[in-house]
C-alpha cells in the first residue's frame, strides 16, 4: 500500500476540541493540551453505536461530515494522520462548528499522528466508520483494507482515477456486501433542492413526456459545473495544498467533481434502476483544458512561495497548466449525454459555484440555472417545447406540484410567459455544506439497517466511475485544447 507521508516520528495527543484553539495568529495554531495519555470516554459514549475515525482528512469535506452532532453517534472523533498543515485545518474547522453561536455542536477529539497512522488506525480500530475525504490517488486501497478489518467506510469522492482501478472498486464493494458493512459515496448534489424537483418532475409523464434521446450535437441531456479554486469554506478562505493541484493525486476535472454530474444522470432518469456499465453505457468522447494559474495565484491559494517540483511537467511560463476541465460525451441506455465540469480560479463578486443541468424531454425541457440572470441562486424552470401545449404542460406541472406539497410544502408555479419557474421557499435553500450532513443521516439509516441499502446504489457506483475514469483516459488520448481555444 502505498504510503501517505514522508517518514516521521510517530506522536499522539488528545484534546477536548472546546480546547482547541487558544489563539489563531498568523495562522499559526497554539494547542492546549488536554491529556497526553488520551481522553477516556464517558460510560454513555462507550456504548454509542456509532464511533467516527477520520483518516488522513487531506480536503475540508471531512470536516462537513462534523457539522452537526446525530443520534446514537459518540462525541468523541478519532482522527489518524500525518503530521502536518492538513491535519491542524481539519481541527481549526471543527473547532469552528463546537463554538458557534447557533446550534454548537461537541465533538471531542483523539488525534494520533505519525508516518504509521493507518497502521494504527487498524490495530487499535477506536471505531467503527472511517471517513476518508482528500489524497485520491491511493485512496481505494484504504478503503479495501478498511473493509478487510471489518470498518464501514463512508467516502468523499473519487474513489479511484483510473479504469486500472475499477476492479478494486469492485472488490470493496463486493467485501461490504459479504460482511454486511456499509461502503457509502458521499454524493451531496443528491439532496439539493432543484435536482430533487428536477428528478420529480423529469419523471412526471404529464409535464416532461419521456426523453429525448437525442445526438452528439444536441443531446438528451446536458450538464455543465463551474467551481472555483478560490472559495471561502464555513466563513473563513480555504487554503488548498499544493497537492490539490497535482492531476495525478487529486484527479482530473471529470474525476472530481464531475463525480457528482455522472452521479445524478441516472439518479434522475431512471431512478432506483440498476446500471450494467457493460450494457447500458457506451463512453463516446472526451476532450481536456487547462485552467492557468499564476504562482502568484498559486501562492495565495497553498501558502507555497513555489510551484512543487512534482507539478514542473505543467508548468509553463511561470504558470501552472492545470488539467481541471473536462468535456465528456457518453450514451447511458441510448440516451446521448454531455458534461462539463470546469474550474476558474475564483468567482465573481457576489457569485460561487454554479450548476446547470438540461434535461430534453418529448413535451418539455426541464432545467436548472444558476447564473447571473439567477443572481447565482439555482432556480429551476420547465419550457414546452410546443408554445401551443403549454396550458397542458401548465396544468401537468400543477397538478405534480401538488402532489409534492406533502413532501415539500410551499413550493409553487410562477409563470414567465414562455416558460414556468418552480417557486422554491427560502428554507429549502440549505447551501452545499449543509448536504454533508443529509448524506450522513443517510449512511446512518443504513448503518442501522444494512439491507436497506438499495441494490441499485452498488451497481451505479461501478457505473459511475467507469464514466469518470474512461472519461480520463479518451482525453489523454485526444489532441491538447488550449484556454484560448474554448468556446463555452
Amino acid at each position: 500500500m502505498q504510503r501517505q507521508a514522508e517518514p516521521q516520528k510517530s506522536k499522539t495527543f488528545s484534546v477536548k476540541i472546546l480546547l482547541v484553539v487558544t489563539a489563531l495568529t498568523g495562522g499559526i495554531f497554539i494547542l492546549q493540551r488536554a491529556s497526553l495519555s488520551g481522553a477516556t470516554a464517558q460510560e454513555g459514549e462507550r456504548a454509542a453505536e456509532v464511533r467516527f475515525v477520520t483518516l488522513a482528512p487531506g480536503h475540508f469535506h471531512a470536516a462537513l461530515v462534523l457539522k452537526e452532532m446525530y443520534p446514537g453517534v459518540a462525541r468523541q472523533v478519532s482522527v489518524y494522520a500525518p503530521l502536518d498543515g492538513d491535519v491542524i485545518d481539519h481541527l481549526q474547522r471543527i473547532s469552528l462548528f463546537n463554538n458557534r453561536k447557533d446550534n454548537p455542536t461537541s465533538w471531542e477529539v483523539n488525534v494520533k499522528t505519525g508516518a504509521d497512522f493507518f497502521q494504527r488506525m487498524l490495530k487499535e480500530r477506536p471505531g467503527n466508520v472511517v471517513v476518508l475525504s482528500g489524497r485520491n490517488r491511493g485512496k481505494i486501497d484504504l478503503i479495501n483494507s478498511s473493509l478487510d478489518a471489518g470498518l464501514n467506510v463512508l467516502v468523499d469522492k473519487p474513489w479511484i482515477l483510473y479504469p486500472a482501478d475499477l476492479p478494486k472498486l469492485e472488490a470493496a464493494l463486493g467485501t461490504a456486501d459479504k460482511r454486511g458493512l456499509i461502503a457509502y459515496d458521499i454524493m451531496t448534489e443528491r439532496h439539493e433542492i432543484t435536482t430533487m424537483l428536477q428528478k420529480e418532475i423529469v419523471n412526471d409523464a404529464a409535464t416532461f413526456g419521456s426523453v429525448v434521446p437525442g445526438t452528439e450535437k444536441e443531446p438528451g441531456v446536458y450538464m455543465e459545473s463551474v467551481h472555483h479554486l478560490m472559495k471561502t469554506v464555513a466563513g473563513v478562505p480555504n487554503p488548498r495544498p499544493a497537492r490539490f493541484f497535482d492531476i495525478e493525486q487529486q484527479g482530473e476535472g471529470i474525476n472530481d467533481v464531475g463525480t457528482h454530474l455522472v452521479d445524478l444522470v441516472p439518479w434522475i432518469l431512471f431512478p432506483e434502476q440498476l446500471i450494467d456499465y457493460r450494457r447500458d453505457i457506451q463512453v463516446l468522447s472526451a476532450e481536456r483544458w487547462p485552467t492557468v494559474i499564476s504562482r502568484e495565484n498559486f501562492q495565495r491559494i497553498t501558502r507555497e512561495a513555489q510551484f512543487p517540483a512534482y507539478l514542473s511537467a505543467n508548468v509553463k511560463d511561470d504558470q501552472l497548466q492545470l488539467f481541471a476541465n473536462t468535456d465528456a460525451l457518453y450514451r447511458l441506455r441510448g440516451v446521448y449525454v454531455r458534461l462539463k465540469p470546469l474550474w476558474n480560479y475564483e468567482a465573481p463578486a457576489g457569485a460561487g459555484d454554479t450548476h446547470h443541468a438540461v434535461f430534453r424531454g418529448t413535451l418539455s425541457r426541464v432545467e436548472v440555472r444558476q447564473g447571473k440572470e439567477q443572481k447565482y441562486v439555482p432556480e429551476l424552470y420547465v419550457v414546452p417545447n410546443d408554445a401551443s401545449q403549454k396550458a397542458t404542460i401548465h396544468a401537468g406541472l400543477r397538478k405534480k406540484i401538488e402532489a409534492l406539497q406533502s413532501k415539500f410544502p410551499g413550493i409553487a408555479i410562477e409563470d414567465l410567459g414562455a416558460e414556468m419557474r418552480v417557486g422554491i421557499p427560502a428554507k429549502y435553500r440549505e447551501g452545499h455544506e449543509a448536504h454533508f450532513a443529509a448524506v450522513t443521516k443517510q449512511f446512518l439509516s443504513y448503518l442501522k439497517n444494512p439491507k436497506s441499502l438499495p441494490a441499485w446504489e452498488r451497481a451505479n457506483m461501478l457505473a459511475k466511475y467507469y464514466v469518470t475514469t474512461k472519461a480520463v483516459e479518451l482525453s489523454r488520448q485526444s489532441p491538447r485544447r488550449t484556454e484560448s481555444s474554448i468556446s463555452r
